[in-house]
Formats: C-alpha cells, structure tokens, sequence
C-alpha cells in the first residue's frame, strides 16, 4: 500500500479539523498549522466535501467541520476520499486481477493483502487517533 500525499495531507487535515471547534478552522488557517500549500489543501478540502466527510460554514463561525462525528469516519473513509481502492495491481482493483500457470497463486495473496489493509484502515477512527497516546 502506498500513502499518496494527498492522502497523508488529508488525514492530517481532517484530525486538525476533529480537534478544532466545530467550523472553526478555516483552510489558511490549517494551511499554516500543518504547513501545507494552500492551494492543494484547498483541492483536498473540495474533495472531502464531495466525500460528505466534512462540510463549510459560510456564517460569522466560517470554517471547516466534520460532517459526522470522528467516531464515525474511518481512516479508510479518508484515504478512499483521496485514492479510491487502497490496494491495486498494474493499476486494477484487487479483485480484477487474474493469472494464469504458475502465477495463479498470485489472485489470491494479493486479494488477502486487500483485504487486511481493509480491516485495518476501517476498524480506525478519527477518534481513536485523537485519543492515541502522544
């Protein structure tokens, strides 16, 4: 499994968010705190919107906020928001992947490494990792 960039600024993002105020961290204002580009925190921040994972305020407490509670947004809800499938072969899902001969073995480890990064990423929450010991 690869952690893409903007997987990792999002779930930076989205546990700043978690810990702020509800609404009350605007995107420069995480921008600065995580020294993040604007810019492409910006973009994130559109996507995790479109996700429903967290939603603006446009009113005198403008900013960001979590659109559910953190014990119910998963680590995998976040990284799928950014990347789609965790885990590919030649750029296919999992599941897609056939072989044929001596390589057919392959399907299936590469369908348990699927599934145990799966389990991982989604029995996590946004409030396990703000309670995790520092």
């Amino acid at each position: 499994m690869h952690v893409s960039v903007r997987a990792d600024y999002a779930m930076r993002a989205m546990l700043v968010i978690a810990a702020a105020a509800p609404g009350r961290i605007t995107a420069p204002q995480l921008a600065e705190k995580e020294q993040m580009s604007i810019g492409s925190l910006q973009a994130i921040l559109l996507d995790l919107r479109r996700a429903g994972l967290v939603h603006s305020h446009r009113s005198a407490e403008r900013g960001y906020g979590l659109a559910r509670p953190a014990a119910a947004i998963t680590v995998g809800d976040v990284l799928r928001a950014m990347d789609g499938a965790l885990t590919t072969v030649r750029g296919l899902p999992t599941d897609q992947t056939s072989y044929a001969g001596v390589t057919r073995g392959l399907s299936r480890i590469w369908l348990s490494v699927d599934t145990a990064v799966n389990d991982i990423v989604d029995r996590v929450t946004l409030a396990d990792l703000l309670e995790a010991p520092r």
